[in-house]
């Protein structure tokens, strides 16, 4: 990619971090990147994956989610921070978007109590899936420590609840079995085995993340994918969904994996 394409963008995107209270239009971006408008939507959708909108509304909702766990203001306040005139609106944007209201998510300083998968249809398919996806999830020799989440969603953003999903206790291989028919995205993240805020500062160089698709998936596609992920850079979209607590998830996997060599050597 042009590198004068992306500093392009990334102005755009600083412009959209200083003015997540603001009412911001698609022509303040461009003028932003000094783009024409219709010249500007296409190579930062082509950069970025998502549309400026799209990205703008990620933004504001990864600016609430740590608001709401760093600060005591209301979530009113923290609403209108982000750019919302209603209340009621923030709250299901934020709902649907990362798996829990703001209340329960504040309660719970920001960590889901487990990472559900979206519901099945209730009328089954006739046959169903054999579509499987796998691969290997791989990250920088600076960066081995921490977990790593991957899921399959629907969109770019990484938000709501994935199709399938998985947690890696170290750099290995993951699989998805009976993975529904669409167009899905394969996203990954490493988690910081230390501190959550690290995963909601989108220019922590210690988070990591990597993308593949879209995937278009039958009843019987078979897809393995090897999934190198990356430090984050400003043009990554955030991930939107709340995480799990990536400290009690090693421990727990810890134990798990010694009780399984147990059972092995016995």
């Amino acid at each position: 990619m042009d590198d004068s394409i992306e500093l392009a963008v990334e102005r755009a995107i600083t412009t959209m971090h200083e003015n997540l209270g603001e009412r911001l239009t698609v022509d303040d971006m461009a003028r932003a990147a000094m783009f024409s408008k219709f010249h500007f939507t296409r190579v930062f959708q082509r950069t970025t994956g998502v549309s400026p909108g799209r990205f703008l509304s990620a933004l504001r909702l990864q600016q609430a989610k740590r608001l709401l766990v760093s600060t005591s203001l209301s979530v009113v306040d923290i609403s209108m921070q982000v750019g919302y005139n209603s209340v009621g609106t923030f709250s299901s944007r934020f709902s649907r978007s990362v798996g829990m209201s703001p209340t329960v998510y504040r309660r719970r300083r920001g960590y889901a109590p487990q990472i559900a998968t979206a519901p099945q249809p209730d009328a089954a398919p006739a046959t169903p899936s054999r579509a499987r996806v796998s691969g290997w999830a791989g990250l920088p020799s600076t960066h081995q420590n921490g977990l790593i989440f991957i899921g399959l969603f629907a969109e770019r953003v990484p938000e709501g609840q994935p199709v399938r999903c998985t947690v890696l206790t170290r750099p290995g291989p993951f699989r998805f079995d009976t993975v529904p028919e669409g167009n899905w995205y394969l996203l990954a993240q490493s988690i910081a085995d230390d501190d959550l805020y690290t995963t909601m500062d989108p220019h922590n160089p210690r988070v990591c993340v990597a993308t593949h698709g879209p995937l278009e998936i039958s009843s019987a596609t078979v897809i393995y994918s090897n999934l190198q992920l990356k430090p984050v850079r400003s043009v990554d979209p955030p991930v939107l969904l709340a995480l799990m607590d990536a400290r009690k998830l090693a421990m727990a996997r810890l134990m798990h994996e010694a009780q399984e060599d147990a059972k092995m050597a016995a």
